[in-house]
């Protein structure tokens, strides 16, 4: 199972870098056309913030560990480890909840962006933005999983210990 997972892990890496080595290449050649041509084409400047987004929302869902996230954590590392462990399944399940909610009205118009298409590349805006409702499901999956976890085995320790002197 860890064996197929490093490698589900690598492929997303890999669309990532692709996407990315994509968005490099338009960028390159939105300059070439610019600077060197005196000829601006506007589809690059689309493909690259369309690029954009998927990176982001890609690599949030299926790139980024939990662990590589910036966290406010400062009053969770100074409570003991079962009440890190109620904030570890609330924050978790909250989540969950949030996103589950949204997922439906945001799938309904993202859906409904069907009928618009993007200004130069005339691409169907509902597959531009679909990418953000892969990215709530992979949040709705991770944290529903997390929460599993947290309740099987108790809350994460971290790398980071918080030490409270009396100085």
């Amino acid at each position: 199972m860890q064996a197929a997972l490093r490698w589900l892990n690598a492929r997303a890496e890999n669309v990532a870098a692709a996407l990315l080595a994509a968005m490099f290449l338009t960028f390159l050649l939105q300059i070439f056309a610019r600077y060197v041509l005196s000829e601006p084409y506007g589809w690059t400047l689309e493909l690259c913030l369309t690029l954009w987004v998927w990176i982001v929302f890609w690599g949030a869902a299926f790139v980024v560990r939990e662990r590589d996230h910036v966290t406010f954590d400062l009053f969770y590392l100074m409570m003991p480890s079962k009440v890190q462990r109620v904030f570890a399944m609330l924050s978790a399940a909250a989540i969950v909840v949030g996103f589950s909610v949204s997922l439906l009205p945001t799938w309904d118009y993202i859906d409904f962006l069907k009928i618009k298409k993007s200004a130069t590349l005339k691409i169907p805006l509902r597959t531009v933005f679909s990418i953000y409702a892969l990215f709530i499901v992979a949040v709705i999956v991770a944290y529903a999983l997390r929460f599993v976890r947290v309740f099987r085995h108790g809350a994460p320790t971290g790398h980071h210990h918080l030490e409270v002197t009396d100085e």
